[in-house]
């Protein structure tokens, strides 16, 4: 036997005030262990390990109460005298140390532990079959519907979802994802499922999904570019535009976004916004709130946006004064064009032209007589 496995541990003292470096037990090499009775575990005791190179550096080592460690030492003859007798029993002087069982397992107990820990197994991955429907609840996605108008970006939505809630297999992603369609959207679901069934890929589903949903038309940029300020208060519309934008292109710039939804905004109210200081779409949002005071609660007048083609369009809705006086009923055309005031003024110069004719010939006839 060349060395020994000697443990040392940090134990209160007696009134608890100071520590005590201990030997608790010893291990051979052939991995048996022995423990040291408690009234002689003080290193103290063991002045052939305390005068070696490694206890020093254990005394180093251990610095706090209750720490351990485990090292060899190699046998001296001092060491083997103490510790081992000429038969090879383990001792420390003139006591045989008490050798420490081994736990041995049990091969009925293993087997029994390795049913109990598949059926732990089992009883938690049960659930997440069984419960999609709770966990669908979860989510945080809309459904999808004819007004989403990106459908790539909606899918991968959904599958980051399922991947958070660790939904991996192929047929429990096409189960939960009928429960995030909306009525149309299932029709699709119903004649998917007669053509490629339960047993088809995942992946087979979501191709099928962005060719017969993918909007290739302008018509959705066209809006969401376009769309602006008309009613009710000026964060709905920013956050509504920001949607649209995003709906659209996912990997647009903040910059981007802040511009596109400034530009929508009310010409008054964007120029009390300081373009520099905005930084983050959130900056926007901010401004967006101080200047909610200078919209009318409920309309918004476009003051800015009222042409001169818009104000004649008003003007010609008046009624015509002339009709009005001549009783021809309520008549919506502009005065200067009125048939009835020219007819009017006609007959008026006429009525004029023949009483000068008369008071002509009144005059002649006079001088005559």
């Amino acid at each position: 036997m060349e060395k020994l496995l000697f443990e040392f541990k940090i134990k209160p003292s007696v009134d608890g005030k100071s520590n005590i470096m201990c030997i608790t037990s010893i291990t051979t090499e052939t991995n048996q262990t022995f423990e040291i009775p408690e009234e002689c575990q003080s290193a103290k005791l063991h002045t052939e390990i305390v005068s070696t190179e490694t206890f020093k550096k254990i005394k180093n080592t251990l610095q706090k109460r209750h720490q351990t460690r485990k090292v060899w030492i190699a046998l001296t003859k001092e060491i083997k005298d103490v510790y081992v007798d000429k038969e090879g029993n383990i001792q420390f002087h003139d006591i045989f140390l008490e050798e420490r069982e081994q736990l041995t397992p049990d091969t009925g107990s293993t087997e029994q532990l390795t049913k109990i820990m598949e059926k732990l197994l089992h009883n938690k991955q049960a659930p997440e079959q069984q419960n999609l429907s709770k966990i669908s609840e979860k989510f945080v996605l809309e459904k999808f519907t004819k007004k989403n108008s990106n459908p790539d970006q909606w899918i991968d939505a959904f599958e980051k979802e399922c991947e958070r809630f660790k939904i991996i297999e192929d047929q429990s992603k096409i189960e939960i994802f009928r429960l995030f369609l909306d009525k149309s959207a299932l029709d699709w679901y119903g004649s998917m499922m007669i053509k490629l069934t339960w047993d088809s890929e995942w992946k087979v589903w979501k191709e099928k999904f962005c060719e017969t949903y993918a909007n290739k038309g302008w018509d959705p940029i066209i809006y969401a570019l376009s769309f602006r300020y008309k009613t009710g208060t000026l964060l709905e519309y920013a956050v509504r535009k920001e949607k649209l934008l995003l709906e659209i292109d996912r990997s647009m710039s903040k910059q981007t976004l802040i511009n596109l939804i400034a530009t929508g905004l009310p010409k008054f109210v964007l120029k009390r916004i300081d373009k520099e200081g905005l930084k983050e779409v959130e900056d926007l949002y901010n401004e967006v709130n101080k200047n909610e005071h200078w919209i009318t609660k409920g309309t918004f007048e476009k003051k800015d946006n009222t042409s001169s083609e818009a104000k004649g369009k008003l003007e010609k809705k008046k009624p015509c004064r002339t009709c009005e006086k001549l009783n021809k009923g309520p008549r919506y055309h502009s005065e200067s064009s009125c048939w009835f005031r020219t007819k009017d003024k006609e007959g008026r110069e006429i009525k004029c032209t023949n009483n000068n004719e008369l008071e002509t010939e009144l005059n002649q006839e006079c001088q005559k007589n």
